[in-house]
């Protein structure tokens, strides 16, 4: 029966994730930003050459419209990995169809190969410097049971929402009216240890940070919250760490890659 459970709500992610894919647009160009202000000169030029000479700005949020389309559908679960409650990223069953942190590995592993075809290297750069991106999303660790938050209703500014879509778009678009680069200017300042320590882990541990902020999210805001300008306030922080780290990090990967 649970497994049957398991699986009906596989399906009904499947169709959700259509509709909530990722962090809104200024997130995925924010992150992408701020790793581009961090590649190696080795790394600048390949990152170049790969993507036909478009920056990673121009490509990360590439994989939202692609996903929507039958060639890419494939990658519909790809943006997210559930984690149920009482569960651990060790111990949550995998989506066989596959998921963000799994989709990040073979990613890097494809693209350090050297065995890719022009065409296959691009494709996999654009969905890396997308995935990365959604990897440090808090909801899209979420529940399984609800959808990763797609079926906590709760009120933002007055109006119903979820708390999926709250996080993706709300508390992004409220935090700072900045433009990606403005957000760069204003949150990039890390000094060179902190940098490393921020860059130290591995997909993995990232992904298990990420559904850490996550599950802080749900204890904070249940079923029926109001979401408003205390509540930005409040993890407004929390969404420029989470936007720090994702740049910081596909920098990192990607300098590994291009050495």
């Amino acid at each position: 029966m649970i497994a049957m459970k398991r699986i009906i709500l596989l399906c009904c992610s499947l169709v959700l994730a259509q509709a909530t894919l990722a962090w809104g647009p200024k997130g995925h160009d924010v992150t992408a930003y701020i790793a581009e202000c961090h590649l190696t000169p080795e790394a600048s030029e390949a990152v170049d050459r790969v993507l036909g000479g478009h920056s990673l700005v121009y490509y990360a949020n590439w994989l939202d419209n692609a996903s929507h389309q039958p060639e890419y559908a494939y990658t519909k679960t790809w943006h997210y990995r559930n984690i149920d409650a009482g569960e651990t990223l060790e111990s949550m069953p995998e989506n066989p169809d596959g998921d963000v942190l799994t989709a990040v590995t073979n990613l890097v592993e494809r693209l350090s190969s050297g065995e890719l075809t022009p065409e296959e290297e691009a494709l996999d750069l654009k969905m890396l410097i997308h995935l990365v991106g959604d990897m440090h999303c808090p909801m899209h660790m979420g529940h399984l049971s609800d959808l990763g938050g797609n079926r906590v209703p709760v009120t933002v500014f007055g109006r119903s929402s979820n708390l999926h879509s709250a996080w993706d778009s709300t508390l992004p678009e409220s935090a700072h009216k900045w433009s990606y680069t403005e957000w760069q200017e204003q949150i990039d300042r890390l000094a060179d240890d902190e940098a490393m320590l921020v860059q130290s882990g591995t997909p993995r541990d990232w992904a298990a940070e990420t559904w850490e902020l996550c599950s802080e999210i749900y204890e904070a805001t249940p079923e029926g919250s109001s979401i408003s300008y205390d509540y930005v306030a409040k993890y407004s922080p929390m969404v420029e760490r989470q936007f720090l780290r994702a740049g910081y990090r596909l920098a990192k990967l990607l300098n590994e890659i291009y050495r």
